[in-house]
């Protein structure tokens, strides 16, 4: 029996996804790329999970597509399939947030795996690129739509033009990375950070996430009817209620969310 390709763990609220090809500093072959999202289907499904982390190892966190499957596809098959549409649609249909953490190389698809994420912690010698100019194609899972929104047009045109990497601290200065640490500080960083948002109401975290990825989508006029559209469906939750109260209690109280 074949080994696994990705690792599932649980820490309280949180649910960890740890891609395991490390011999081929894992590349999105198509058999992790569908354990990656039964995993992430799992984990939106588990009531008890608020938050998701995606990481790799030390090895790296994503070297990008497995450049040999990929060789032996033709435009029909690419095309036919959906190459890759399968992974932006995984990620689309998760309403929980999902903390990237990024070791070592994030290059390619690995880059716009990260970039799939909704805040991306990484470590000093992580680095980020989009390589694919070097072998002849272009980014084709959201590089070339989602770094020109997470770092400007310019930096990202010069990415993907000329295929150089940048670094952790280069990547955090241009917006793409929340926090950069030390390597053996960013894991439990960013668990931390993912306790938190998982200790709050599950319900306000998935329109609060909802509501930001929408901004990238409308516009200005747009973007602020939807979100005050989700800020007055928050006022029916129970759990509105009950931080309000928690709130104006004498001596506050720490609000005891139900979800609802």
């Amino acid at each position: 029996m074949s080994e696994p390709t990705i690792i599932v763990e649980h820490s309280e609220r949180v649910g960890i996804i740890k891609l395991n090809r490390p011999r081929a500093y894992n590349a999105l072959s198509g058999t992790l790329i569908n354990e990656l999202l039964d995993a992430l289907r799992s984990l939106e499904n588990n009531p008890n999970i608020g938050a998701i982390i995606l990481t790799g190892n030390e090895k790296g966190f994503c070297a990008g597509a497995d450049i040999k499957e990929q060789s032996e596809l033709s435009f029909v098959d690419a095309y036919n399939q959906d190459y890759l549409k399968n992974l932006n649609d995984g990620f689309f249909a998760v309403h929980k947030p999902i903390i990237g953490v990024i070791n070592g190389v994030a290059l390619g698809g690995g880059c716009e795996l990260a970039m799939m994420c909704d805040l991306l912690y990484a470590a000093e010698t992580a680095t980020f690129g989009q390589p694919e100019i070097t072998l002849g194609t272009i980014p084709g899972a959201g590089g070339t739509q989602r770094l020109i929104r997470a770092i400007g047009k310019s930096k990202a045109m010069h990415m993907i033009l000329t295929g150089e990497m940048i670094s952790a601290k280069e990547a955090e200065a241009a917006g793409l990375v929340a926090k950069v640490l030390p390597t053996e500080q960013v894991f439990d960083a960013a668990l931390k950070t993912a306790s938190k948002i998982a200790s709050f109401s599950a319900p306000v975290v998935a329109m609060a996430k909802e509501a930001v990825n929408e901004a990238e989508e409308l516009g200005l006029k747009n973007g602020l009817r939807f979100e005050s559209r989700l800020y007055h469906a928050t006022f029916g939750l129970e759990d509105h209620a009950e931080g309000f109260q928690a709130f104006l209690a004498k001596p506050k109280r720490v609000a005891q969310w139900t979800h609802k």
